[in-house]
């Protein structure tokens, strides 16, 4: 896949030069970015963020993270940076939080397409939880820049690139769903075979929260498999269509937020005021779709990250159409996971206004979170996104036509 061949490109062409003066090195100085004799960091690139950054001597920098706004956020302190070295040196740089504390291991990148952990000798965590920091000691070399941040990167232009390789199938076809808050593109996917009258849709949604990177690698693999050129797939999309927002918060992701959009709102809360533009577009699709006599949604699966890898469900005794779907659907992910164990928690409040529990309370179909870990492994999650679009077209086959008995 060549989602990523030209990011580091992106990255450069959309990025403003760093401030060319030069910082006193005996003396602390904050700003947007820092320079010294040794290198310039700054953040002027989608998905750059930091509070401030300050310099202490030559090779030492500390930059301050710090949430969007001051309204109540989720700790998923993101951060993200570009080293410029004018010289071959080691620096530190350290990752102080104003809250939350560190929570995601470094990653570095010197091309936009390839993403390495930092060894675990040149990171070293100090404090309590919420309330630590880390310090990174980073080789660099003249005149090569290198990206650090808390995931890969995956901005807009990611998603684009990854759109790009996609519709040139039939059975693809790409749209502008609408705008973000700050004239964005929010792109919809719509598969399915052509000339065919699907009446059953299932939803896939992502990237609602900026941070959660693992959710939008698993999401790739999940429709790619869907994609597939396979018996099971080519059945799926015979009956069924399946429409993807793969980026609902693309102003978010691009500023570097770790939990809200541009109007300072988690649009995982949003479902049922719908105060947003972001999430008034997607009660608009799903409305559109039952107000079709011709289409019914079927599921609604949307792509987070957390700690661990776990499955946020309807309870079984919940009565879905179609029927225990979830249940069904995991026990066969599972099977097709050996070595591997699915976690499912099941609960649901009625009206808590999230994703999953709207798409149960309004349409009464299943609603899913598919929450990845935070480091799952990245190989492992190309193999949870494939087994586990794999098991749900077997179940969503297996489960009856609506109103078949009816005709």
């Amino acid at each position: 896949m060549r989602v990523h061949s030209i990011l580091f490109a992106i990255l450069l062409a959309s990025a403003t030069s760093p401030v060319a003066a030069k910082a006193h090195i005996d003396e602390p100085k904050a700003s947007d970015s820092c320079t010294t004799k040794s290198a310039t960091l700054d953040k002027n690139f989608p998905t750059g963020a930091y509070g401030a950054c300050d310099t202490l001597g030559e090779k030492r920098f500390t930059l301050t993270i710090v949430p969007e706004d001051e309204g109540d956020i989720n700790c998923s302190p993101w951060y993200a940076f570009r080293v410029t070295p004018a010289r071959s040196t080691r620096i530190t740089v350290k990752l102080d939080y104003e809250a939350c504390g560190h929570r995601y291991w470094p990653k570095t990148s010197s091309d936009g397409v390839n993403w390495e952990y930092m060894p675990e000798k040149r990171v070293t965590i100090e404090g309590e939880r919420g309330e630590r920091t880390a310090l990174i000691s980073l080789k660099v070399s003249k005149d090569k820049p290198v990206f650090v941040a808390a995931q890969e990167i995956l901005p807009p232009s990611v998603y684009d690139a990854w759109l790009d390789t996609l519709v040139g199938q039939p059975f693809a076809t790409r749209s502008l769903l609408g705008k973000s808050a700050e004239g964005r593109d929010i792109e919809l996917l719509r598969i399915a075979a052509p000339a065919k009258a699907q009446r059953e849709t299932v939803v896939l949604v992502g990237r609602q929260h900026p941070p959660e990177v693992t959710g939008a690698l698993t999401m790739f693999s999940f429709v790619e498999t869907i994609m597939g050129d396979t018996d099971l797939a080519r059945a799926y999309r015979a009956r069924f269509e399946t429409l993807v927002v793969p980026m609902l918060n693309p102003d978010g992701v691009v500023r570097g937020h770790w939990r809200h959009n541009t109007g300072g709102v988690d649009l995982n809360r949003d479902w049922g005021p719908f105060t947003q533009p972001e999430t008034k577009l997607m009660k608009g699709l799903m409305d559109e779709v039952e107000a079709d006599p011709g289409r019914t949604i079927r599921a609604m699966i949307d792509f987070h990250s957390t700690g661990r890898d776990v499955f946020y469900t309807i309870p079984d005794e919940f009565p879905t159409e179609p029927e225990l779907f979830t249940k069904k659907w995991l026990e066969l992910y599972q099977e097709r996971m050996p070595g591997y164990e699915v976690e499912r928690d099941a609960r649901h409040v009625p009206g808590r206004p999230v994703s999953k529990a709207y798409a149960f309370d309004t349409y009464g179909v299943p609603g899913v979170t598919f929450e990845l870990g935070d480091e799952t492994d990245r190989k492992l999650l190309k193999r949870i996104g494939r087994e586990a679009a794999t098991a749900m077209m077997v179940t969503m086959l297996e489960a009856p036509i609506p109103g078949a008995s009816d005709e």
